[in-house]
């Protein structure tokens, strides 16, 4: 099998390719630029932590794809992405008029993918960085999921009001929906949903101890309360 850090340095490499090619001529250059700000952050993050945590296989492959889609999203603006021509030029038919849509959906499939490609990623830093086992392995990536969307919206929409005129509408990527991003956490948080369901699937027909490590992981570890219970035990140990 091909080792990490071959199997990272192919990715990057084509990842880098993708990008460079997407970067030549975007539909819109400013909207291009706020649309990578945040992914060249988290290339430049990984990029650093890289020997202290390596990831799977599996979870570098996840981070390619959705960095990929998001790359073309970038390149066109993600209200503009031609899938809908893409798709009639393949089959002769119109891939929106089959599903009933009226408003260009690469937004909405691109956050979809954030909680499904990303979710298992951050489920193996709980795993083996908070040491996380059972429920909580499952239910955290899911929360981080969700809200890490919802900051993102958050950020979409101060950009918005910050830089205003169309550079603000194709970031925001309304399209004229007033429950956008509503729809979007929705989506990503479905996207989670299924790819912790997945893996529980997995983990539960490959190993034993799944269910008893289920039922350990929601056991009370600690009976006595804490908050300001806790505080005065800590002020009183002080002394």
């Amino acid at each position: 099998m091909i080792s990490h850090k071959h199997y990272l340095l192919i990715l990057a490499l084509v990842y880098l390719f993708f990008w460079f090619a997407l970067a030549i001529d975007p539909v819109d250059r400013e909207t291009w630029a706020l649309e990578n700000a945040l992914p060249v952050i988290f290339v430049a993050v990984m990029l650093v932590t890289y020997r202290r945590l390596l990831f799977s296989r599996l979870s570098y492959t996840l981070i390619f794809i959705f960095l990929c889609l998001h790359t073309i999203g970038a390149h066109y603006t993600y209200s503009e992405v031609p899938y809908d021509e893409w798709f009639t030029a393949l089959t002769g038919n119109s891939f929106n008029e089959l599903m009933g849509w009226e408003r260009n959906h690469f937004d909405r499939f691109v956050h979809f993918s954030y909680g499904l490609l990303l979710a298992y990623p951050i489920r193996e830093i709980f795993l083996r960085v908070a040491d996380v086992r059972g429920f909580w392995g499952y239910f955290l990536p899911l929360d981080v999921t969700m809200s890490t969307s919802m900051i993102y919206e958050l950020v979409e929409w101060g950009s918005a009001e910050v830089f205003g005129g169309d550079l603000g509408v194709h970031y925001l990527g309304t399209q004229g929906d007033v429950w956008d991003a509503h729809k979007d956490m929705a989506l990503a948080s479905l996207g989670a949903v299924v790819a912790m369901t997945v893996t529980a699937t997995v983990n539960a027909y490959l190993r034993r101890d799944f269910a008893s490590e289920w039922v350990e992981s929601l056991k009370l570890k600690h009976k006595r309360p804490l908050g300001e219970d806790e505080i005065v035990r800590l002020w009183r140990k002080k002394e």
